[in-house]
């Protein structure tokens, strides 16, 4: 099972690599770009802000992932620190998903202005994508919850 779970761990460290790069030095950029060219410039700094706050989310989930990975490989898997991060988790992807369904008329703007229908479909998948992760979080925290009461239990009974 380690294995399996050090897998896991360096696809964990590889997705969040590109996004740490994104954030230290597209985000200022990008923030900027879209102000410049909507010509609206007190639209940067809600841009800017609204990008770190899912992106530090989406750092929160990553971690709670790895310790969820720790908790595997030390046959905790089972408990109730495992539920609180899959807890966490779900509330991360519900933040994310809510940050770029608010941000959505400023998506529509810009695709708007610029001919690009594209974008919309592009701040939806990461709505939809976001709010997925946010449900299969929680049907698993539930049936963790559930499992670890079974096992809880059959303990006593022995």
């Amino acid at each position: 099972m380690k294995r399996e779970t050090l897998f896991l761990k360096i696809a964990v460290f590889l997705i969040g690599a590109p996004v740490a790069a994104l954030c230290l030095f597209g985000v200022p950029s990008i923030s900027r770009g879209i102000a410049e060219f909507l010509e609206l410039n007190y639209v940067q700094y809600p841009v800017f802000i609204g990008l770190y706050i899912t992106a530090a989310a989406f750092f929160i989930a990553l971690y709670q992932a790895l310790r969820l990975l720790g908790y595997i490989d030390k046959h905790k898997a089972f408990s109730d620190l495992s539920v609180k991060a899959l807890k966490i988790i779900k509330y991360c992807a519900m933040v994310i998903s809510s940050c770029y369904v608010a941000g959505m008329p400023l998506i529509y703007l810009t695709a708007e202005k610029d001919d690009a229908p594209g974008l919309i479909i592009v701040g939806l998948v990461i709505v939809l994508a976001s709010m997925v992760v946010a449900v299969f979080a929680a049907v698993l925290q539930k049936l963790l919850k559930n499992a670890i009461e079974i096992k809880s239990e059959n303990d006593l009974t022995v």
